[in-house]
């Protein structure tokens, strides 16, 4: 692989654009987009719609599929979320690429970190600057620059911006999984590792929330008339407990127990609130059945037990395809003098859900920085640029045929 006249001619377009990438991705983290503050994420919804209007492409808001949740007390509830902003060119090209980003972030309306500031040695310091509306920008100014490609019409291109990606995408999930299936090869601008390295290989990750429902009584008169929900809460959260260590790679975290009465009160509800993950399908099939198993059977008489959520994002191993993919990158990095290297990942993303669907893709495509999900979070400037060069040479290598998006899809299916 090597530069050509034409992979320069797009990396030219990025360059007098270095201060709009950094410029509109602070312009977005200032206003905030937590993932259930619904009038923020309308507010960056049309900002990112009117910044994407200039692209020759189709832009609408997708409608969201809804889900449940279980609230402390047992009680179960049907949440809506914000639409997605789907941006679509030339789907009918002969190659479609897939890039995926969100828009929501981990800090809610309440949140005292609001805004974006520069701290002393240069890094930009604010909520969702690299987690990821950094990565945003990045990908626009990528597509920006792709359009200048002689070649762009051998490529289309859908780019899905979703409002509920750190809640584990329950309303945009069919959303991904169906572009994931008609797409060849797919990009996502999570930010990289602090020092560049990109995620391999993911582990698959579940949320569940079991209700379990216990009769009141007098804690003094008629103690043995109750069933205590909590007690039987605190058995089941020790076996859950008792499944690590059982098979290599999986854990499970017993996170929350939510429940309980006056201490005069026998307990007659509770929430037991867990997270898995695991390293492959074997691994999903299996703490699956020891889930169900465990949870099948109250603990003692009175109690009733009801199972909510599963598995919410599926492994992402470091099969054939992403392989080769990686290879790709690394050596369409290598053309830009950057050193492309990657290791495994215990955290989960969009990824996760496009390979599910057969899509061979890469996920940290976003800026370099760190400290995400706490007030700590930043950004280095000079990456946005970077990025979005390595991402433009990548859509211009596809273009060109020297990465074989049709070959990588292949080598997808079949290890499905």
């Amino acid at each position: 692989m090597e530069l050509h006249p034409n992979d320069e001619r797009v990396l030219a377009a990025l360059a007098p654009r270095a201060g709009e990438l950094i410029e509109r991705a602070i312009a977005w983290v200032n206003v905030n987009s937590g993932s259930r503050h619904t009038d923020g994420l309308l507010g960056v919804l049309d900002a990112l719609e009117l910044a994407f209007s200039p692209l020759p492409a189709k832009i609408e808001r997708v409608g969201t599929a809804t889900s449940t949740s279980v609230a402390s007390d047992g009680s179960v509830t049907t949440d809506h979320y914000a639409p997605a902003l789907k941006i679509s060119c030339r789907p009918d090209a002969p190659v479609q690429l897939v890039l995926t980003g969100h828009y929501d972030t981990v800090f809610d309306a309440s949140s005292p970190f609001q805004t974006l500031s520069v701290r002393d040695d240069g890094a930009l310091n604010g909520p969702g600057i690299a987690d990821m509306k950094g990565g945003i920008s990045v990908m626009l100014g990528a597509l920006e620059a792709f359009e200048a490609h002689p070649l762009k019409d051998n490529v289309g291109w859908t780019a899905l911006l979703s409002p509920d990606e750190e809640i584990g995408s329950p309303g945009s999930a069919p959303l991904l999984a169906e572009l994931g299936a008609k797409g060849h090869i797919g990009l996502t601008y999570e930010p990289s590792l602090p020092d560049g390295t990109l995620a391999g290989e993911r582990k698959g990750s579940g949320n569940y929330h079991l209700i379990v429902n216990g009769k009141a009584a007098h804690a003094g008169r008629a103690f043995h008339e109750g069933a205590n929900a909590i007690a039987a809460a605190a058995i089941i959260a020790t076996r859950l407990h008792a499944l690590n260590g059982q098979r290599e790679g999986v854990t499970v975290n017993v996170s929350k127990i939510d429940g309980g009465s006056p201490l005069n009160v026998v307990a007659d509800n509770a929430v037991v609130r867990f997270n898995v993950r695991v390293p492959d399908a074997q691994s999903a099939s299996w703490v699956i059945d020891a889930i169900a198993e465990i949870t099948s059977e109250p603990p003692f008489a009175g109690i009733s037990l009801h199972l909510h959520g599963g598995m919410t994002r599926a492994p992402k191993p470091m099969d054939a395809s992403q392989t080769a993919l990686f290879n790709a990158v690394k050596s369409a990095g290598d053309l830009l003098g950057q050193s492309i290297r990657w290791q495994p990942s215990g955290g989960v993303c969009e990824g996760n859900n496009l390979h599910a669907a057969g899509l061979p893709n890469v996920d940290t495509l976003g800026v370099i920085g760190g400290d995400i999900h706490s007030d700590q979070e930043y950004a280095w400037p000079d990456s946005f640029l970077e990025r979005a060069r390595l991402s433009a040479l990548i859509l211009s290598k596809i273009a060109s045929g020297e990465i074989d998006a049709k070959r990588l899809k292949k080598l997808r299916l079949e290890t499905l």
